[in-house]
């Protein structure tokens, strides 16, 4: 059964192996970048479990914009007590862990903890392969971002909360 929970500094040898398992060495966290958000940001950084084996992961801070700015990869801050705009710098399953829902349910916690914080939008960027994926869960695409994280075209999507 999928376990969802709060990140730990124990779950960092496991949170990068995933993370290099799903995207390009360019677009992937560094291992600083996650300890640093293990740091500031335990509150929206959430992991799911599977048999005591973490299977994926969910987190971004809250930003005071409704789009993700590529300074947020490297420069973080603890999180408000409420409001703000809930992003999302990262979603990652275990490759063998895909296709099972395990996004969903992460996605679906991070929602309804950004409910109870009264944020009022989550907002990410995806590549063009991922738009129909989030549009499923209520996104909406509002074009090309303007990220240059990785060296590849992100698309700003949102999905309001209030």
């Amino acid at each position: 059964m999928l376990k969802i929970r709060n990140v730990t500094i124990e779950d960092l040898p496991q949170l990068v192996a995933i993370e290099n398992s799903c995207f390009t060495k360019e677009e992937a966290a560094t291992e600083e970048a996650f300890k640093q958000r293990i740091r500031f940001i335990p509150d929206s950084f959430f992991i799911a479990e599977e048999n005591d084996k973490i299977v994926g992961l969910v987190n971004g801070p809250v930003i005071e914009t409704a789009f993700i700015t590529d300074d947020l990869f490297t420069e973080i801050k603890e999180n408000p007590a409420s409001g703000g705009h809930q992003s999302v710098l990262g979603l990652a399953v275990s490759p063998s862990f895909q296709k099972r829902g395990v996004a969903a349910a992460l996605l679906a916690h991070l929602e309804q903890e950004a409910r109870k914080k009264e944020r009022e939008t989550i907002t990410l960027t995806c590549k063009e392969n991922l738009i129909r994926f989030y549009e499923k869960y209520g996104y909406g695409n509002s074009g090309v971002s303007s990220s240059q994280h990785g060296g590849v075209t992100w698309y700003n999507m949102i999905k309001k909360l209030s």
